[in-house]
């Protein structure tokens, strides 16, 4: 049976923005610069963020590719114990300046087909609301979509349902009819938690293997999913 499709719910970070080309070079010059000289501070903190400084580009195991900004600062905490949680909180919000959302391939011309089949657009992170509007914003996406959730938005934070289905919310459609799609294991559990279909896809640090059992289709990127939606494969 064929489910009805009425909206689509896009993770943010390795989903519509490169997560590598965006975040990399932004959490390596946050290292240095909160470490200063201190060469050893700067390994040790890079090591507890899963970021290796050299090559600029988060480790597949890191807890901050798909982690809220408190869990960040629990990591930070302890490497600036003179700095209160609110601090170390202001850290992660770069401003337009220090950091340069870059959009997936193709990103803007699905977000622009998918609106003229008719269908709601929101977005569903884990980071700051008001961040992922300025990305958005910094990307020329931010007209395209009808709602945005962060993990502030008084829904909580992915795995759990709550953000997708205060999206569903916002957007006045049923859960089940909608598809979430996002690069990461707390996207798709989210999605199946909510009652939606998991859309997976491969431009995060997650590979194919670990994603494919828990998602309804893997696809290389958001450019395909027009013609994967287009194509009747929503099963129900």
């Amino acid at each position: 049976m064929m489910r009805k499709i009425e909206a689509i719910l896009f993770d943010k970070d390795g989903t519509l923005m490169d997560f590598q080309s965006s975040w990399g070079p932004w959490g390596a010059a946050m290292i240095t610069r909160r470490c200063g000289a201190d060469r050893q501070k700067q390994v040790a903190l890079a090591e507890a963020l899963g970021i290796d400084l050299a090559a600029k580009r988060f480790l597949p195991q890191s807890a901050v590719i798909a982690g809220t900004p408190d869990e960040v600062v629990t990591l930070l905490q302890p490497f600036f114990p003179a700095n209160s949680a609110a601090e170390i909180t202001g850290w992660l919000d770069p401003d337009a300046e220090n950091f340069a959302p870059v959009p997936v391939p193709g990103v803007y011309d699905c977000c622009v087909a998918l609106r003229q089949q008719g269908l709601g657009m929101a977005v569903v992170t884990n980071d700051f609301e008001a961040a992922a509007r300025d990305h958005l914003s910094q990307m020329g996406l931010g007209a395209l979509f009808d709602a945005v959730v962060g993990y502030d938005s008084g829904f909580g934070g992915k795995p759990a349902p709550g953000p997708c289905l205060g999206a569903a919310e916002r957007l006045g459609v049923a859960p089940e009819a909608c598809v979430m799609v996002g690069d990461s294991l707390h996207d798709l559990e989210a999605a199946q938690r909510a009652g939606m279909i998991p859309v997976a896809v491969l431009t995060g640090v997650a590979s194919a293997d670990e994603l494919s059992d828990h998602a309804a289709v893997v696809l290389d990127s958001v450019a395909d999913l027009p013609a994967w939606l287009s194509g009747g494969n929503v099963g129900g």
